[in-house]
C-alpha cells in the first residue's frame, strides 16, 4: 500500500500541546509557517525515498559478504540523500555544522522517517545519540575533527554496550581498553546486538564504546567511554587506514531486517576516551537517554504505518452484511467491531504521539530558557516522562501492530500483506534501549522517589485541571473519566511512595502503563479542547476519539491502581516448581 507521513496529525500536535508558546522564548525566529515547511518536506522525502524501499529491505534486507555488511536494496542511497538534505543536522548546535532547530522538531521529522521505514531509521537515530553524547563530553578535538561530521550524516554514529555475558548488567563486561603509550587506547573484545554498526551507506563509523582499563575496580566503576573508528582520522580530520575492529558477523532477527545488527569483534583497535575515567556508563547514559525517546517514536511510528494499511484494507475488504452499509457484501470497516478496533488504534497513536512531542517539547524549554525554575520545572517533568514515552509508546506499537494484523483477518498472518512486517518491527522496541521492565522500575525508583513523587503529583495536578476544562455534551464524557483516571494516579503514586523494596519492584510496570493510560487520556483530551468548535470534519474527530479513548482505557484506571497495590506476597511465595506444574 502506499503510505502517507502523518504531517497535519504532527502539526496539530505541536501546537495542540502548545508548542509555539513553549518553543518562544528558545526560538523566537520559529514561526508555524516554518514548521510546517519543514514537516511537509520531510513527509515528502520519508513518502518518496524511504518508504518503497521497506518491504524489500524486509525480504532481503542486509547481508554480510566477504567480512563486510552491506546495506539493504537502496539504504545507501536514501542514506546519502537524508544526509545531503540536512535531516540530520536539524537538532545539533549551529556551532557544530547543525541547524539549530527544536528537539521536538527532530522528533517529529524522526517519527515519519521511522514509519516509512523502521529498519532505516535506526542508522540515524543512533547518530543523533552520538551526537548529544559528543557534544556534553567529547574532548576539543573530537568536537573539532568528530563531531561536525556526524552532525552533516558524512559519518555515522553507533552506540556499543552489550555483550553475550553483559546486556542490562553493564557491570559484567569485560571488553579492555589499554594505554597504547602514545596518549591513546587499545580495544580488545566482543559486542553483540550492535545496531548499524558496519554498512556501505557513509565512508566512516564512528563507535562509542564501553570498555573497562586495566587499573579501574570492579563493576560499572571501573568502565570507562572510549570512540573508535571504521577507518583512523589524523589531525587534519582526513580518514587513513582502517581500524583494528571487524564485523564479525549479523543478527539474524524476527524483524528490522534491514537494519545490520552486528557482531562486533575488536582486535587492539585504536581509540580515544570520551569524559572522564570510570564515569563511561554516566557518559553513555546521554546516548541511552537520547535514544529512549526516539524508541519512543518508533512505537508511534510502526503503529501509524500498521493503522495506514489496515484501515485502507477495511476499506478494500468485503465481507457479509454490516449494519451502516447498504452494500452486499460490505466493506468490513462498516462492521462495528472493525470500526471500534480501528477508531481505537487511532486514538492510542495520538495519545503516544502526543505524549512523545511533549516530552521533547519539554526538554527544549529545559535546554533553552533563562527563568531557572521553569527550567528546573521542564527538566523534571521531561525526565519523569521519558520512560512513560518509551515503554507506554512501545507497547501500544506492538499493540496497534497486532490489531493491524487481525483487521486483515487470515490476510495479515501471511507475508503477502506486509501487515506481518510492521508486528515483527514492533516487537524490537520494548525490549532495546533498556527492556520496558527496565524502564518501569526507572519510573518507580528513580524518578518517583528522587524527588519524593513532586513531579509526578504535578502532572496529576495539570491532568485535573484539563479534565475540569472538558465540558459539553461533547467532551464532558471525556472530563469525567479522565478526572477517574487522574485520581487512580494519584493513589497509586501514594502507595508505591509508602511502599518499597519488592512491593514497589513487582508493581511498577502496572504503575507505568497506568501513568501512560492516564497521559494518554489527558493528551487526547487536550487535543479535542484545541479542535473544539471547528468545522473541519477532520478535527471534529478529535472528540469522538476522546470519548472512545476514555470509554475503552481510561475505565481502566482504578482496576490498574488496585492492581498496583496488590503487593509482591503472591510473587514471592511462587516457585518455579509450582508454575512447572
Amino acid at each position: 500500500m502506499t503510505f502517507r507521513s502523518p504531517v497535519r496529525d504532527l502539526a496539530f500536535a505541536y501546537r495542540a500541546l502548545g508548542g509555539p508558546e513553549l518553543l518562544a522564548e528558545g526560538f523566537p525566529d520559529l514561526d508555524e509557517a516554518t514548521v510546517a515547511a519543514v514537516l511537509e518536506a520531510a513527509g515528502d522525502f520519508a513518502d518518496t525515498a524511504i518508504a518503497p524501499l521497506n518491504r524489500d529491505a524486509d525480504r532481503v534486507g542486509a547481508r554480510f559478504e566477504n567480512g563486510q555488511v552491506i546495506s539493504a536494496p537502496g539504504f545507501a542511497e536514501a542514506y546519502r540523500q537524508f544526509a545531503e538534505q540536512g535531516w540530520n543536522s536539524l537538532a545539533a548546535d549551529p556551532a557544530h555544522g547543525g541547524q539549530g532547530l527544536p528537539k521536538a522538531l527532530e522528533i517529529a521529522v524522526f517519527e515519519m522517517i521511522q514509519a516509512a521505514s523502521m529498519a532505516f531509521g535506526l542508522g540515524p537515530m543512533l547518530t543523533q545519540a552520538a551526537i548529544e553524547a559528543l557534544t556534553l563530553h567529547g574532548t576539543e578535538r573530537q568536537k573539532r575533527l568528530v563531531l561536525p561530521r556526524l552532525v552533516s550524516g558524512e559519518w555515522t554514529g553507533a552506540m556499543v554496550l552489550t555483550e553475550p555475558q553483559a546486556g542490562t548488567d553493564l557491570g559484567a563486561l569485560t571488553t579492555r581498553a589499554e594505554p597504547d603509550g602514545e596518549g591513546g587506547w587499545r580495544l580488545t573484545g566482543q559486542k553483540i546486538f550492535i545496531t548499524w554498526g558496519d554498512h556501505d551507506a557513509a565512508e566512516n563509523i564512528c563507535h562509542l564504546v564501553l570498555a573497562r582499563t586495566p587499573d579501574g575496580p570492579p563493576g560499572v566503576k571501573g568502565i570507562s567511554l572510549f570512540l573508535t573508528s571504521k577507518r583512523l582520522i589524523d589531525e587534519d580530520g582526513r580518514l587513513g587506514a582502517r581500524n583494528d575492529f571487524r564485523p564479525g558477523s549479523i543478527e539474524h532477527k524476527l524483524g528490522i531486517h534491514g537494519s545490520p545488527t552486528c557482531v562486533m569483534l575488536y582486535e587492539g583497535a585504536k581509540a580515544e576516551l570520551v569524559g572522564e575515567l570510570g564515569q563511561g556508563v554516566a557518559h553513555m547514559f546521554v546516548m541511552m537517554n537520547a535514544a529512549r525517546l526516539h524508541v519512543g517514536v518508533q512505537g508511534v511510528a510502526i503503529a501509524e504505518r500498521a493503522f495506514q494499511q489496515a484501515l485502507a484494507f477495511a476499506q478494500e475488504r468485503r465481507q457479509g452484511r454490516a449494519v451502516w452499509s447498504a452494500d452486499q457484501p460490505a466493506a468490513i470497516y462498516d462492521h462495528p467491531d472493525v470500526r471500534r478496533t480501528l477508531m481505537l488504534m487511532r486514538a492510542r497513536i495520538g495519545a503516544a504521539r502526543g505524549l512523545c512531542l511533549l516530552t521533547a517539547l519539554l526538554a527544549d524549554v529545559a535546554r533553552t530558557t533563562a527563568n531557572s525554575d521553569l527550567r528546573d520545572a521542564a527538566r523534571a517533568r521531561q525526565e519523569l516522562l521519558v520512560p512513560i514515552a518509551k515503554a507506554w509508546s512501545t507497547d501500544m506499537g506492538v499493540e496497534v501492530a497486532s490489531a493491524g494484523v487481525q483487521v486483515h483477518g487470515g490476510m495479515g498472518f501471511i507475508e503477502e500483506t506486509g501487515a506481518a512486517q510492521h508486528y515483527r518491527d514492533a516487537r524490537i522496541a520494548p525490549i532495546y534501549e533498556g527492556t520496558n521492565g527496565i524502564q518501569a522500575l526507572d519510573l518507580a525508583g528513580r524518578k518517583l522517589r528522587g524527588d519524593g513523587g513532586e513531579a509526578m503529583r504535578g502532572l496529576v495536578a495539570d491532568m485535573q485541571l484539563t479534565a475540569g476544562q472538558l465540558t459539553g455534551e461533547a467532551l464532558a464524557p471525556v472530563g469525567a473519566r479522565l478526572a477517574e483516571g487522574a485520581a487512580a494516579l494519584l493513589a497509586a503514586t501514594d502507595w508505591m511512595l509508602a511502599n518499597g523494596g519488592d512491593d514497589a519492584l513487582a508493581a511498577a510496570a502496572t504503575y507505568l502503563k497506568l501513568a501512560g493510560d492516564v497521559a494518554g487520556g489527558w493528551i487526547l483530551g487536550r487535543e479535542a479542547l484545541a479542535a473544539a468548535g471547528s468545522d473541519d470534519p477532520w478535527l471534529q474527530a478529535r472528540a469522538p476519539l476522546a470519548r472512545l479513548y476514555a470509554s475503552q482505557v481510561l475505565t481502566q484506571a482504578p482496576g490498574l491502581a488496585q492492581a498496583v497495590m496488590a503487593g509482591a506476597a503472591d510473587l514471592a511465595a511462587t516457585t518455579p516448581e509450582s508454575l512447572a506444574g
